[in-house]
C-alpha cells in the first residue's frame, strides 16, 4: 500500500511539471488543470492560465466525475465542445492517468478559449474577401508561369514525389525537359522554377548549365 501511495504521489508530481510546461507553452489562451481523482470533492491541485476562475481544491467537472465513477471511461477525450463560466466558447481535452493497478489516479485537462481564434478567423476572412461582382480576372505574374509550374508538378508526380523533394539528378532531367518544351523561354522562368522547387536561382542555373551540351 505504501508503494502504491508513493506511485500516486510521483505520478501527480510529474503531471504537475508537465502541466506547468504546457501552460507556459500555450499561454494565455489555454487553461491547463491537474486533477487528483483520489479526492472526488477537491480534485483541482494545479491550474495554469486560469480561464475558468477555479481555485485549488475545487471539485471536478462532469467529465471528471464520470471518470471517477466509471473505470471504463475513456482515457482520452479530445476536442469536445465546452463553455467557460462567462459564456465564452471553448474546446477541451481530458486525459486520465491510471496507476499500475489500472485505477484512475489523476487527470490532465486542457481548455482552450476559442474567442481569439474566432476573431482572427473573421479578420482573415474579411481581409481575404474579393469583389465577386467586379467581373475582372487578372494575374500579376508573367505569362506562362502557371504552365511552367504545372510542368514541374507533372514531372515530380511521375516520380511519385514533390517538386521540393526532387534530387539533383532529377532536377537536371527536369531542366532538360523544360528546355526541350520551350517552357524556359518565358519571362523570369529561372526565378519561377527556383521558387517552385524551393532552391536558389543559382542552383537552377547550375542544373540547367550542367545539362546543356556545352555544360
Amino acid at each position: 500500500m505504501a508503494n502504491l501511495r508513493q506511485e500516486h504521489k510521483t505520478l501527480i508530481a510529474h503531471l504537475k511539471q508537465i502541466a506547468g510546461a504546457l501552460g507556459e507553452t500555450f499561454a494565455p489562451f489555454c487553461e491547463v488543470v491537474v486533477h487528483d481523482l483520489r479526492d472526488p470533492e477537491h480534485t483541482v491541485v494545479a491550474i495554469h492560465n486560469n480561464l475558468s476562475a477555479r481555485e485549488l481544491g475545487d471539485p471536478p467537472t462532469e467529465v471528471g466525475l464520470a471518470r471517477i465513477d466509471d473505470a471504463h471511461f475513456p482515457e482520452i477525450v479530445a476536442n469536445y465542445a465546452n463553455r467557460l463560466p462567462d459564456g465564452r466558447q471553448a474546446k477541451s481535452t481530458s486525459i486520465g492517468l491510471r496507476d499500475s493497478k489500472g485505477h484512475y489516479v489523476a487527470a490532465l485537462c486542457l481548455n482552450i478559449d476559442l474567442t481569439l481564434f474566432s476573431a482572427l478567423e473573421n479578420v482573415l476572412h474579411q481581409f481575404g474577401a474579393t469583389n465577386a461582382g467586379a467581373n475582372i480576372s487578372e494575374s500579376l505574374e508573367g505569362g506562362g508561369a502557371s504552365a511552367l509550374r504545372a510542368r514541374i508538378d507533372a514531372f515530380a508526380a511521375r516520380l511519385a514525389t514533390t517538386p521540393r523533394a526532387l534530387k539533383a539528378e532529377d532536377r537536371r532531367a527536369l531542366m532538360r525537359e523544360l528546355k526541350e518544351s520551350g517552357s524556359m523561354e518565358i519571362r523570369r522562368a529561372m526565378e519561377v522554377a527556383a521558387l517552385h522547387l524551393g532552391v536558389s536561382r543559382a542552383t537552377v542555373y547550375n542544373d540547367a548549365k550542367f545539362d546543356s551540351p556545352n555544360g
